[in-house]
């Protein structure tokens, strides 16, 4: 993890800065789409099917994943943004006058 990267909570907002940041937010992203996918058949877009998914999935895991298993990837990837989530440092940003 680099030093660039944090997770900024305000009032209203909460930012995400830095690419460590950005991939956590994806991997969650990945995951949502995933389990979409596993239960409904849904793809999140046309272009990005299932197969493209576990092969972004494996580049976040290092895992390989069979056609069948959305539900295992999205949990790995679950687990990988939890472990992000928890490294990265989170900032309260104050209020400007």
């Amino acid at each position: 993890m680099s030093n660039d990267s944090y997770v900024e909570h305000g009032k209203h907002s909460t930012t995400l800065v830095g690419p460590d940041a950005m991939a956590m937010a994806r991997a969650f992203a990945l995951a949502s789409a995933l389990n979409l996918y596993a239960e409904t058949g849904i793809k999140p877009t046309a272009a990005f099917g299932p197969v493209a998914m576990l092969k972004a999935a494996s580049q976040y895991t290092g895992k390989k994943y069979k056609r069948t298993e959305y539900l295992k990837a999205a949990e790995d990837l679950n687990k990988w943004g939890e472990t992000m989530r928890a490294a990265l440092p989170h900032i309260e940003k104050t209020e400007r006058t």
